[in-house]
């Protein structure tokens, strides 16, 4: 299939590792022009500089922190100012830690939601100008399953991503008429730092190890196994090219079947 993506203007949030690099890896060997945001400046740059390496596009690299109320505007603006407008938009960010209900104070609560929730409303706010200008305008927000099937000791993102759920539905009602798509991924199980870090800590509460956890949580996926970082760049890409381009407010589980509800 034609993705029509050669010549195509993306930013990627949360594009030094994991889903969000996976991401932006295959959009440039797809031929997009590529920014990527992180908040290690010198991981991002390492990463920017990988993919251009391996898809010969060249990548441009915008370090900040999005959890702070000005930064998804200054990034926006110098993704637009270098790729000469934008096109495509993945809002990606890190999850926030977890824990039972009250060991959370009213801090850790407002941090998950500047996280999981604020950076996608103002990436977007600040990158509808652009995306109106666009002739194939598309949002993707980077959820969890368990906004359909809440985790244990995952209370700040079982709550918050839901808020980010419904921002992403209702854009898509309120975006729709101008011609700009909005839709989410729901990664299930995939094999990240951010799940590695979820293993170690599931590890240390169940007295087993990382490696026991992985194997149980294996266990309930009707695949039988955790996904790949690849596996949801390739839903993610689809979802903001033009071949997808009747395809809006949708909420696609990459998951491997573990969300059990219809």
């Amino acid at each position: 299939m034609n993705l029509d993506l050669k010549g195509k203007r993306a930013l990627v949030a949360g594009g030094s590792a994991g889903l969000g690099y996976a991401a932006a890896h295959l959009l440039a060997a797809e031929g997009c022009a590529v920014a990527i945001n992180g908040r290690d400046p010198g991981r991002l740059a390492d990463s920017a500089n990988r993919i251009a390496s391996e898809s010969g596009v060249s990548v441009l690299p915008l370090p900040a922190d999005l959890t702070q109320p000005d930064a998804a505007a200054g990034v926006v603006a110098r993704a637009v100012d270098a790729l000469g407008g934008l096109d495509l938009l993945l809002t990606n960010t890190a999850g926030p830690p977890s824990g039972a209900f009250e060991s959370f104070d009213d801090a850790a609560w407002q941090t998950a939601i500047d996280m999981c929730l604020m950076a996608h409303v103002r990436l977007i706010r600040a990158a509808l100008p652009a995306l109106r200008k666009s002739n194939c305008p598309s949002i993707l927000t980077v959820t969890s399953f368990t906004v359909r099937q809440p985790l244990d000791h995952l209370v700040l993102s079982n709550s918050v991503r839901l808020a980010t759920i419904g921002l992403t539905k209702t854009l898509s009602q309120e975006l729709g008429p101008e011609g700009i798509r909005v839709n989410s991924i729901l990664p299930g199980w995939t094999e990240t730092e951010r799940v590695t870090d979820l293993l170690e800590q599931r590890s240390a509460r169940a007295g087993d190890t990382p490696a026991d956890e992985a194997r149980r949580i294996a266990a309930g996926i009707p695949m039988g196994r955790m996904g790949t970082p690849e596996e949801f760049a390739a839903a993610a890409v689809f979802l903001l090219s033009p071949a997808a381009s009747y395809i809006t407010g949708v909420m696609l589980p990459v998951d491997g079947g573990i969300i059990k509800g219809v």
